[in-house]
């Protein structure tokens, strides 16, 4: 028979179909007599695949008692955990409530209890048996062999339906129930679907729907750090729905990835199970597999990846069809240990373990099925009538459950007893609110229980089942999800059991410490598709599977902003050690003990001692004559600016402030300004003396001391109005410049902290000095023919050529080097030490020789013979034609006076010497 429900991928049928099927099937349904009560089961064959319980109001109940038969039989092998266990609770429950004087009192409950022998469509052929007092049968084309009308025995009417097992079984039946509006209520059947309150408005269910379960089995995941998994599923609609709502939850949630969803079909074929296995090694970092399989399938699974030699390759997550059962894993402990299984929370039912092991072949006649049970429980043979064949013992029928066999509660039947109870709670409510103080049914019960207020009823129950747990249903007839979570240890290498490692109320609650694994290692095993990056880097995800990335290094001056990018640190920042997050760049500074400040400190108090040994020696023979013939006046300033150019070494090596900034700025350029502004005066006095001599006897003007001064003050006043300009335009300040020492390699990036001077106002600064330089310069070269006996000159030239060559040396030493690490460190370096050099050939090629004539040849140092300035110009013309006597003379004296008599009639060698100083020109 093609079965009338497929699952979700086909569309359910229309319930005027479901409706003829059933009316139509009803009409061949034998005539029952409801006053028969089979004796024996082969004495009542019309009631041999059912039971019957009287009473006022009959439930019905279906479950799995027979599993689903092969070679196109409906039923096979007797089921005596699923089936048997569970139709006693039925009745058990029954019977307990029939004995309560509190819940429906003088009311009695009965029941019509089918097998579905777990398969769909068989249970939907017999479901219809509950439908048939809801259909009103015509017998008026009907005539009995003697022509009169039939009569027919009116069947059960059945209020409600407990079952079924398999959520394939419940779909199929909670269609045809609805259109009768005869409310349902499983023990166990979980799937996603049934939720749908639109399709199954009256299907409820005690157990949590597997969307409870998927989500705890997800959160078990994410407990377990794995987000690569593998899923398999059984065909049909607990597998394949559980699966789809781990799915859906994983694509809500992320962070886990599905390597592979693989099916187990209903009918496998030969080798299916290692080709699963297979395909599953193809994603062999996805070791944990999720699984929705039947008790069958997951047996299968284990020997097919024991037989590839995958022990403790995979990690088992499996499903409450796996939880705590013994026969998925009989042979197979090995390669089943350290899974992950999970179980509604459940107790046993003392109660019930007393009632079924008192059980018996002389006292449970009720159940039709219990012969067939007792024969496969003992494994004997019960006479001529006895189903099992072959030569096995005979059962005595003194058997006991317990004594002569082993027996444990099966798991579900808290469950079918609390279902019951739940139909019985619904029932007295509605009893207590349409016969309230009438004893027994009221009519308004007794002739028509309507469906839909009875579902009403079950809905609103809320009381404490059999196992002490609460019983309520949420608005689509779901109970709360409530699991157990085990795994399957071997301890001591030998004995191996379920232990309870957690549990699961809307939220995981895990002892991740009461986990053991095959390896032995305490660690949790990893089912990740790539290791996770290291501190630093970032995920390159695959395209498609977002699970699966490559890790790369942030580089540079970047750092791991989040798992999937690097980010730029601000420009005065870099990353830390780590790079997961920006540090300041250390702050540096020329420093004292650096070997870059060290030389040009050394040679600049060198520098300023000499030169205050110099100005200490000229104002101690302040009045002698060669301190007098110097120029006294333009002396003291030229030894100022040398001064200044050697002070300046400690200024620019000193920490930046805004008060050593400003010093900077006076004084960079101030020591040569003095220098070359007192060094200009000077040769542009001695051009234009002799300029004005070749013209004519009159002295040229503003020769004079104080109109040197003037001339001179005039020049460095420009340099010092050129400073509070910059001072006006822009006020001094520090700054840390990152950009000098941002090196490629983070670590070894510096902030220097330096004055808000540019290379470019450097220059500027330093410009017009330069300019003097070089305009002096000049002087000294068109001075160049002036007679030796006039030698201050000369001097003073070979003190600007030096000069120049020293500041050519710095331009490219000092722009060169802008590019280089060590640029604050060589710059500054070049630029001291340059106007140290320059300072100290200005100090030794003027100052020195006079110096050491005052010190030690003070017999030189006499007045000389006053001259009026024509002669003092027709003497030195005259003596550019005799022979240079220059070794008699002080070398680098810089003086502009006759140096020898050049008269005829003297026969004296007397030196004289005669300042133009000291004329009245």
């Amino acid at each position: 028979m093609e079965p009338l429900w497929r699952p979700a991928s086909h569309p359910q049928p229309p319930p005027f179909v479901l409706l003829l099927v059933a009316t139509t099937y009803v009409w061949l349904l034998p005539v029952a007599s409801p006053q028969r009560i089979p004796t024996d089961p082969q004495a009542a064959p019309e009631y041999a695949h059912s039971i019957r319980l009287d009473g006022d109001i009959i439930l019905g109940g279906l479950f799995p008692v027979h599993s689903r038969g092969d070679r196109g039989t409906p039923c096979g092998e007797l089921k005596k955990e699923k089936g048997i266990h569970r139709l006693e609770a039925m009745m058990f429950a029954i019977d307990l409530i029939n004995k309560d004087p509190e819940l429906l009192p003088n009311i009695t409950l009965g029941a019509r209890i089918l097998d579905t022998c777990s398969r769909d469509t068989y249970a939907l052929e017999q479901s219809l048996t509950f439908v048939q007092a809801l259909i009103e049968r015509d017998g008026s084309d009907v005539r009995c062999a003697n022509g009169d009308p039939p009569i027919f025995t009116k069947p059960d009417k059945i209020v409600g339906v407990i079952g079924a097992a398999a959520s394939s079984v419940s779909i199929m039946v909670a269609n045809i129930l609805r259109l009768f509006k005869i409310p349902q209520i499983s023990y166990a059947s979980t799937a996603p679907e049934l939720s749908d309150n639109t399709r199954y408005d009256f299907f409820s269910r005690v157990v949590p729907p597997d969307s409870y379960q998927a989500q705890a089995m997800m959160d078990i995941v994410t407990a377990m750090e794995w987000n690569y998994v593998s899923t398999l599923a059984s065909e049909g609609n607990y597998g394949e729905s559980g699966v789809e709502a781990f799915i859906q939850i994983s694509r809500e949630t992320g962070g886990v990835c599905i390597a592979q969803s693989l099916k187990i079909p209903r009918e496998p074929r030969p080798g299916e199970f290692d080709k699963i296995i297979r395909r599953l090694l193809e994603t062999s970092n996805a070791r944990a597999i999720i699984m929705f399989a039947n008790e069958d399938d997951i047996r299968r699974v284990l020997d097919a990846a024991k037989r590839n030699n995958q022990t403790g390759h995979f990690l088992w997550v499996g499903s409450d069809s796996w939880g705590s059962k013994i026969s998925p894993v009989i042979g197979q402990e090995r390669v089943a240990e350290g899974a992950i299984t999970i179980l509604p929370k459940r107790a046993s039912v003392d109660a019930f373990d007393r009632y079924f092991r008192s059980r018996s072949l002389s006292n449970n006649r009720r159940n039709v099925w219990f012969a067939e049970f007792w024969e496969e429980n003992f494994n004997c043979k019960l006479g001529m009538h006895g189903k099992r064949p072959g030569s096995l013992k005979k059962c005595t029928g003194l058997e006991k459950v317990g004594r002569d066999s082993s027996y444990e509660q099966e798991g579900k039947v808290q469950f079918v007893m609390d279902a019951v109870y739940a139909m019985a709670h619904a029932l007295h409510r509605m009893h207590r609110e349409l016969c309230y103080g009438y004893p027994g049914l009221c009519p308004r019960m007794a002739n028509n229980i309507d469906g839909k207020e009875l579902l009403g009823h079950i809905r609103a129950v809320s009381f404490n089942g059999s196992a002490g747990t609460p019983v309520v249903f949420n608005e689509n007839g779901d109970a709360p999800g409530r699991y157990d979570i085990f795994q399957y240890q071997i301890t001591n290498r030998s004995t191996a059991e379920y232990r309870v490692i957690g549990s699961w109320t809307n939220k995981l609650h895990l002892k991740v410490e009461a986990m053991r694994w095959r390896t032995g290692d305490p660690s949790l095993p990893a089912s990740v598709c790539s290791i996770p990056c290291r501190a630093g880097e970032r995920k390159k995800v695959v395209k498609g599977v977002p699970c699966c990335w490559h890790c790369e290094r942030c580089e540079g001056y970047h750092y791991q902003a989040s798992e999937f990018t690097c980010e730029l640190c601000p420009y005065e920042m870099r990353p830390d050690v780590n790079r997961t997050g920006c540090v300041p760049i250390p702050i540096i500074k020329l420093e004292w003990h650096s070997p870059w400040a060290i030389v040009p400190v050394f040679i600049s108090m060198l520098g300023i001692i000499a030169t205050s040994f110099v100005i200490v020696t000229f104002v101690r023979y302040n009045d002698t004559p060669i301190v007098r013939a110097s120029g006294r006046e333009m002396s003291y300033v030229l030894l100022t600016g040398i001064f200044l150019c050697y002070a300046i070494t400690f200024l620019m090596i000193a920490t930046p402030d805004v008060g050593v900034c400003s010093f900077r700025r006076i004084f960079l350029g101030l020591g040569m300004c003095f220098s070359y502004a007192a060094l200009l005066t000077k040769t542009n006095r001695i051009h234009r003396i002799f300029e004005q001599g070749k013209k004519s006897v009159t002295a040229p003007r503003f020769i004079s001391p104080a109109s040197q001064l003037v001339i001179t003050f005039s020049l460095i006043s420009v340099q010092l109005l050129g400073v509070f300009v910059w001072f006006a335009v822009d006020p001094p300040h520090t700054v840390v410049d990152y950009g000098e020492q941002r090196t490629q390699d983070p670590t070894s990036a510096r902030g220097v902290l330096k004055c808000d001077i540019s290379d470019l106002s450097l220059i500027c600064s330093l410009g017009y000095s330069i300019l003097l330089m070089v305009t002096c310069t000049v002087y000294a070269i068109k001075t160049r023919g002036v007679p030796e006996t006039f030698n201050e000159a000369k001097p003073i030239g070979f003190t600007m050529y030096t000069t120049c060559i020293i500041w050519l040396a710095f331009i490219p030493i000092f722009f060169g080097t802008s590019q280089s690490a060590e640029r604050m460190y060589i710059q500054t370096t070049t630029l001291t030490i340059s106007l140290s050099l320059s300072a100290s050939v200005s100090l030794g090629m003027l100052y020195m020789p006079k110096v050491y004539i005052i010190l030690f040849h003070p017999e030189q140092n006499v007045p000389k013979r006053k001259r009026s300035f024509k002669a003092i110009v027709t003497a030195a013309t005259m003596s550019g034609k005799l022979t240079q006597k220059g070794g008699d003379r002080p070398n680098g004296e810089v003086k502009t006076e006759l140096c020898e008599s050049m008269e005829t009639n003297t026969s004296s060698t007397k030196t004289t010497y005669v300042s133009y100083s000291n004329h009245a020109i």
